[in-house]
């Protein structure tokens, strides 16, 4: 089993895990908060790399912005697949006009994008609205894109 390690959605210490431990009710070990609260956690510029880093999480980022009618219509289903997916896969959004440095950095183009990221590099990604059955879909995928990745690159 290898080791993870899990940065905080509040602070975003790196929190390294003993195997076989409950993740969902794991706290973090620097400011006391619960590792993992069944929502999408904002991701700015400053906790990008703790939440993209080797051995933690996959990363779910939905790029999104306030004026988007669609990223409005998308928000309560990536809300509950988050609750679904935690504690195997951080769901994070990120505002593209407040967080415009991650958007460019990711190259965003349209609104709402996700994109699945796991040990720093980006292993899916698809634009538009997705409903709760192709999103699941969508997720299961990525995920297998990016441990067939990992397999690949060990």
């Amino acid at each position: 089993m290898k080791a993870l390690t899990v940065a905080c959605p509040h602070c975003h210490a790196r929190i390294p895990q003993a195997p076989g431990v409950e993740l969902k009710s794991a706290r973090c070990g620097a400011c006391g908060e619960a590792l993992f609260a069944g929502q999408p956690m904002l991701l700015s510029t400053a906790g990008f790399d703790a939440h993209t880093a080797e051995g933690g999480l996959p990363l779910l980022i939905d790029f999104w912005a306030d004026w988007c009618g669609p990223c409005r219509s998308m928000a309560p289903v990536f809300e509950s697949l988050a609750a679904e997916f935690e504690p195997h896969v951080r769901f994070a959004k990120v505002d593209t006009d407040a967080e415009s440095a991650l958007a460019t950095y990711f190259r965003i183009q349209t609104v709402p994008t996700l994109s699945l990221i796991h040990h720093r590099r980006e292993v899916a990604r698809v634009s538009g609205v997705l409903f709760a059955g192709d999103l699941r879909r969508w997720i299961w995928s990525a995920l297998s894109e990016a441990e067939e990745t990992a397999t690949a690159v060990s």
